[in-house]
């Protein structure tokens, strides 16, 4: 193993990591993947909870699926990320994760408008919303193929969302932004056209005051 090896491998954990400190994922739910030379990827195992991830535990795999390196089965969503990299030349890395706020977004059919807010528009484009595919099964890549080359973020009926990056830091960066983005949506939908809570009443405030002295 090569030192640019090695060093991805740590980013690809260093990420998983990141992904169950923030929240964006459960135990083992969630996979994270990156080119690693000519026809081959490095990905995250199945069933291997993300925050107890080592860098030996990644696995090496062809752009047919095929295990070339590695002690573990390749994520069984394997064929989401290399529908990815077949069409996306530009893209190094992807990362998939289940964030609570975007995937409630994604289950009542919320919409997901990333021209809302300039920071997210700039860092994401157009987000859109894949239709519901069987996990793990060749549902995913048929369901996210028509937005793969127009969008870096996918967010996937009843299972999360997809980044896409040019190194794994920026994919997670992405998937960070996409789930505090749903989070002020979230907020700003709850508090529209709703007034302030009444204030107390003055003689309230001045027997406060009163405690402070």
């Amino acid at each position: 193993m090569d030192s640019q090896e090695r060093n991805l491998r740590c980013e690809i954990i260093t990420v998983c990591r990141k992904l169950e400190a923030k929240g964006l994922i459960a135990a083992s739910d969630g996979n994270v993947s990156c080119r690693a030379g000519e026809g081959r990827i490095l990905i995250t195992p199945g069933g291997v909870a993300k925050g107890d991830m080592e860098a030996g535990d990644l696995v090496t795999a062809s752009y047919e699926g095929e295990l070339l390196e590695g002690t573990r089965k390749p994520s069984s969503e394997i064929k989401m990320h290399l529908h990815v990299y077949r069409n996306r030349p530009d893209v190094f890395a992807v990362v998939h994760a289940h964030p609570p706020m975007v995937t409630a977004f994604t289950l009542v059919g919320f919409p997901f408008n990333s021209k809302v807010l300039p920071e997210v528009w700039l860092s994401l484009g157009n987000v859109p919303t894949a239709p519901y595919a069987t996990p793990s099964t060749d549902e995913v890549p048929q369901a996210i193929a028509p937005h793969v080359g127009r969008s870096n973020a996918i967010l996937l009926r009843r299972h999360g969302a997809l980044t896409f990056g040019s190194s794994v830091m920026q994919a997670y960066m992405r998937m960070e932004k996409l789930e505090h983005a749903a989070k002020i949506f979230c907020y700003a939908s709850v508090l529209e056209d709703r007034k302030c809570p009444a204030v107390m009443a003055d003689n309230e405030i001045k027997k406060l005051e009163g405690i402070l002295k």
